[in-house]
């Protein structure tokens, strides 16, 4: 793994310069990075669709969106860098917030320009040097987006190193600050070899991610919202839907409802614009997602949908019937594969919506208002959508969970800076 450290310190040496540029610069050589990324949009959007079979809507409204990103943090160069305090006697007490050194980034398949794009602009707003390790299915997607954006900074500011498990493992102990996305066992193992060379982490990992619906809620609409987020992009996001608790009447209606939108979702070739749910990004998980339909029925319950596949384009499976101590409905399956469940009342929904070892996202249905602030209070997630699909969030808010399915500090908005920096504390007294 010589070629991971060997890396790591080129990058090392330009950062050192990097990080003493005026903030103008820096915010300038972000916007230029923007531009080369959005002149270079319908070929990343191409390259999404062919690599990670990303339907090419989702495609499209990622690469807009990666483009935003950058020109955000472009503008974040210009917030406060530090405080000043009053002093408890004469002199000058205050706060500087400097660069860490080289930022490792550890990076998923299904978001292949926003994920490491969200990561990599805070850091370099900051003044940091990035090396990125990407999933190796999004391989040839992040080498091309950091050609991009190695050509509006300084040369050999950043890097990609592909590979597997192994190059991300070096990473956790040569950089000087480390961001994963992933699956909860690898996010376990990076934050722990991160913590035991004293390197800030932070792991945004998966999610089982419930809505409630109550009886009073818009149930055609919610059925719409909870199929898009369940299924889009064949479930493979974290943020999708897993979990649909129906509280009291809702359950008959909500099913029929849930049926027929899961019946009008276009599913398909992802290069065509009209599919919202494409294929699944390889054949072991198709052969999983399958084997989680059969073991649903093994165990007792039903499949109302799905189940079956072709190649690798896996129908949309909505499934119930099972008790909550199963591994299912307790488990994240990551695909288009989604539990219905039911509750009695409200309190036995937040405790069903509360269980297990998960807490990035809740969505939350409902006409009453009162209802829906009570529950933001109560549900134990990083993220509460009400009347809006748990999928999809704002780049200028903090991200992330609860329990395990996050470790650390929040993701982006501002708090990516805060992260990307170190506090030093000054005292100044005069002679």
């Amino acid at each position: 793994m010589s070629g991971v450290v060997a890396t790591v310190e080129r990058v090392r040496l330009v950062q050192r310069e990097w990080g003493k540029r005026p903030a103008a610069e820096r915010g300038a050589a972000l916007t230029a990075a923007a531009q080369r990324v959005h002149a270079a949009r319908d070929e990343l959007i191409a390259l999404a669709v062919r690599e990670v079979g990303k339907p090419v809507t989702e495609a499209t409204a990622e690469l807009d969106r990666t483009v935003a990103i950058l020109r955000y943090y472009a503008q974040q160069v210009f917030d406060p860098a530090g405080a000043v305090f009053e002093p408890t006697g004469t002199g000058l007490l205050y706060t500087r917030r400097r660069p860490r050194g080289v930022a490792g980034l550890i990076t998923p398949w299904n978001f292949p320009f926003a994920i490491p794009v969200w990561k990599a602009a805070p850091a370099l707003a900051a003044g940091n040097g990035v090396v990125l390790k990407p999933a190796p299915q999004a391989t040839a997607c992040a080498i091309r987006l950091f050609d991009l954006l190695a050509g509006a900074l300084p040369e050999g500011l950043v890097a990609v190193v592909p590979g597997y498990a192994t190059e991300g493992q070096v990473l956790t102990s040569t950089t000087d600050v480390v961001s994963f996305t992933g699956s909860v066992h690898a996010g376990t193992v990076v934050a722990a070899r991160a913590v035991t060379t004293g390197i800030p982490v932070q792991a945004e990992m998966g999610g089982h991610n419930p809505a409630i619906v109550l009886p009073d809620a818009d149930l055609d609409r919610a059925a719409r919202h909870i199929v898009a987020a369940a299924y889009g992009f064949a479930g493979q996001k974290c943020t999708a839907t897993r979990r649909i608790i129906s509280v009291g009447a809702a359950t008959e209606p909500l099913r029929e409802a849930l049926l027929m939108a899961i019946d009008e979702l276009p599913c398909g070739d992802p290069a065509d614009p009209k599919t919202a749910c494409g294929p699944v990004i390889d054949e072991a998980a198709r052969v999983r997602l399958l084997a989680a339909a059969q073991e649903v029925r093994e165990a007792g319950g039903f499949v109302l949908a799905g189940g079956t596949a072709s190649d690798n384009l896996v129908a949309p499976v909505l499934a119930g019937g099972l008790s909550e101590g199963h591994a299912l409905a307790r488990h994240e399956t990551f695909g288009p594969f989604c539990l219905l469940q039911s509750a009695a009342d409200l309190p036995t929904a937040v405790a069903m919506a509360n269980s297990g070892t998960y807490g990035l996202v809740s969505a939350v249905y409902t006409a009453d208002l009162g209802n829906a602030l009570h529950l933001v209070d109560e549900l134990h997630t990083g993220l509460v959508k009400v009347n809006a699909p748990s999928t999809g969030v704002d780049f200028h808010l903090p991200f992330g969970g609860a329990k395990a399915s996050s470790y650390g500090p929040p993701e982006q908005g501002k708090t990516a800076m805060d992260f990307y920096t170190a506090v030093r504390t000054v005292t100044v007294q005069a002679n």
